[in-house]
């Protein structure tokens, strides 16, 4: 049996996703809860080196998107990274739902093969697509959802692997 290109790619990001913007509806909740600033939220760190919580979200979006617009051949839709409460992250994760399943599977199916390039900091990279997907777009996504959902448990959010799998 083989799997679509299509299969392992957006479904799995509209899944993690829908699962992420509930995961933020439990941190906003919590802030409400405990009477708690958002902000101490949105710009939490795992450690000082790394990007806060809210650019951890941003990340995740632009992984998802940037990942199926590269497979299909299309422009990369271009988000300002301006978001800075919950309300905005929520929209940014709809609209990027909302692009990832405007991509019809035919245009993302028999991309295996196709060159990807693309630029991470000062380095340009280059990848065909099968190995762009698996060896680098689905674990940078992941990261990054997972470092997100770190940062809201280990500040207090009840949030356990069933919210992380959207189960």
């Amino acid at each position: 049996m083989n799997i679509s290109m299509h299969a392992a790619s957006a479904p799995r990001f509209v899944a993690q996703l829908k699962a992420l913007d509930a995961i933020l509806g439990k941190a906003e909740a919590h802030t409400t809860a405990r009477k708690i600033d958002p902000s101490e939220l949105l710009t939490a760190r795992l450690y000082p080196d790394m990007f806060a919580f809210t650019r951890q979200v941003q990340i995740a979006c632009d992984f998802a998107k940037g990942t199926v617009a590269r497979l299909a051949g299309v422009e990369v839709p271009g988000y300002t990274d301006t978001e800075q409460s919950f309300i905005e992250l929520h929209a940014r994760i709809a609209k990027t739902i909302a692009f990832v399943e405007s991509i019809p599977a035919a245009s993302i199916d028999g991309s295996e093969g196709r060159d990807i390039t693309l630029k991470a900091g000062q380095r340009e990279l280059s990848f065909k697509g099968l190995d762009y997907l698996t060896a680098y777009a689905l674990p940078n996504f992941y990261f990054h959802v997972t470092t997100a959902y770190n940062i809201l448990r280990h500040n207090g959010v009840e949030i356990g692997k069933r919210d992380y799998l959207g189960a």
